[in-house]
């Protein structure tokens, strides 16, 4: 077998499907189409539309931020579609790296499964990153206020060490509190000028808020532990993207009405227009809220990253340690609690914008890859059996392609030179580690 065509040898949808039928290293079948929407709402209600809103606002789009969150749903959407299709046809852990790995090979689906590691890894980082500024906040309320050394990301010129408070975490939901006692402070002057900084801020103020649509795609990582994949797997996607964004959209008209955009660029934007109107009661509540809430989509995060683990280590590609799943419990025990201690390391060091701008890079080119491969299956396996089909293709993969290549063209110079870096990195580790360790290689040694 030649280099290039171990590069691109795929792995048939149907031996996907006998392995994630085996009892052996199997994960527990139990959820439904609700438990995949509350997954699904849970990993993308948090650190996006509580944090970055503030700064999408204040330095790029202003009160037309409105946009860039439509923008940002538009492009989800398209992909939503795609991933919808691949999980309904391909219910295995694993999300984008197993649908690359039928679609386009090895070399392919190892790529896309490293990038996918600093997708879910530091978009964990990220989240717990966002939970901190909240926490800082909270306890300023009650007079507490920590040293600057253990709450901030690195950074000599302050006497920072480490950023404590991103380790930990807690839960609950509070956007609909805010919008309720919110529309009624708001302002219609405060819209105005509307576009402050042009179109390029809008769509730049997309490709930033875009890191509060990261989380449907979590949902697909889990096709392996659903009792009918094929009919709840398309439903808990769409509906968790599509009960977000009008949240989002509410939230970020509410947010522009109440505080001039100017002054949004805060940790705690949500929170911070509630004590501006001087509902300081209010304020407490979201920052208390928006810790809860923002834990839920650490915890979705870290669970996507262990399933992504589950899957590669399954196929040879990471150490097995990743895929061993307790006996009892059922689920991948060792690869989680991995995974929190690197989430943990991460969210403690970098600072919060560069951690979202290299998570929504990574989403992207996620989303890119998925809306190619459906159109690129439906030509190499069109019997397969597809309980969701993407309506019009490839007119909806196209345009995911090409709303998801703006934002990645929006996002700035040095964040697209270190997601490069970041797959020159994964590409020398498949060589050195992935492709030797193969199963697909290790099958057609054998065979020779």
């Amino acid at each position: 077998m030649s280099l290039s065509q171990q590069l691109l040898r795929k792995k048939k949808v149907e031996t996907l499907l006998e392995q994630s039928a085996s009892k052996e290293g199997a994960l527990k079948k139990s959820l439904s189409a609700f438990d995949l929407t509350m997954l699904g709402i849970g990993a993308i209600v948090g650190t996006g539309i509580f944090v970055l809103t503030g700064v999408a606002a204040a330095e790029h789009a202003g009160p037309a931020l409105v946009l860039s969150f439509v923008l940002s749903a538009l492009a989800c959407v398209f992909a939503a579609l795609c991933y919808a299709e691949f999980a309904s046809t391909v219910p295995v852990s694993g999300s984008a790296y197993t649908y690359s790995y039928t679609a386009f090979g090895e070399l392919v689906a190892w790529m896309i499964g490293w990038d996918l590691i600093l997708e879910y890894g530091v978009a964990a980082a990220a989240v717990a990153s966002g939970w901190s500024g909240y926490a800082q906040g909270l306890l300023t309320g009650f007079g507490i206020h920590l040293p600057t050394a253990i709450t901030s990301a690195i950074d000599a010129s302050k006497g920072t060490v480490i950023d404590l408070p991103a380790v930990v975490i807690i839960k609950v939901v509070v956007i609909l509190l805010f919008l309720a006692v919110g529309i009624g402070y708001v302002k219609p002057e405060n819209w105005s000028p509307f576009m402050p900084f042009g179109f390029s801020g809008v769509a730049t103020g997309a490709a930033t808020v875009f890191f509060a649509f990261i989380g449907f795609d979590a949902v697909s990582t889990a096709a392996e532990e659903v009792r009918n994949p094929q009919r709840d797997m398309p439903i808990g996607i769409i509906a968790s993207l599509l009960i977000c964004t009008v949240l989002y959209i509410a939230v970020s008209l509410t947010l522009t009405g109440i505080v001039p955009y100017e002054m949004l660029n805060v940790k705690n934007p949500v929170a911070f227009a509630m004590s501006y109107v001087h509902q300081d009661w209010v304020a407490g509540f979201i920052s208390l809220g928006a810790i809860v809430g923002i834990t839920t989509v650490l915890l979705v995060m870290m669970y996507g990253q262990a399933r992504l683990f589950f899957a590669m280590s399954r196929d040879g590609l990471l150490p097995k340690v990743f895929s061993q799943v307790h006996e009892q419990t059922q689920v991948p025990r060792k690869s989680t609690l991995i995974v929190g201690i690197l989430v943990a390391i991460f969210s403690g060091l970098l600072p919060l914008n560069k951690l979202a701008e290299l998570t929504n890079i990574g989403t992207l080119f996620a989303f890119i890859l998925v809306s190619i491969g459906v159109v690129v299956l439906r030509n190499t396996n069109p019997d397969l059996r597809r309980s969701f089909r993407v309506p019009l293709v490839p007119l909806v993969p196209i345009l995911a392609v090409v709303f998801c290549g703006y934002l990645v063209y929006s996002l700035p110079l040095v964040t697209k030179l270190g997601f490069i870096g970041w797959l020159v990195v994964g590409f020398f580790v498949y060589f050195l580690y992935g492709r030797r360790h193969s199963h697909l290689h290790k099958e057609a040694t054998k065979n020779r």
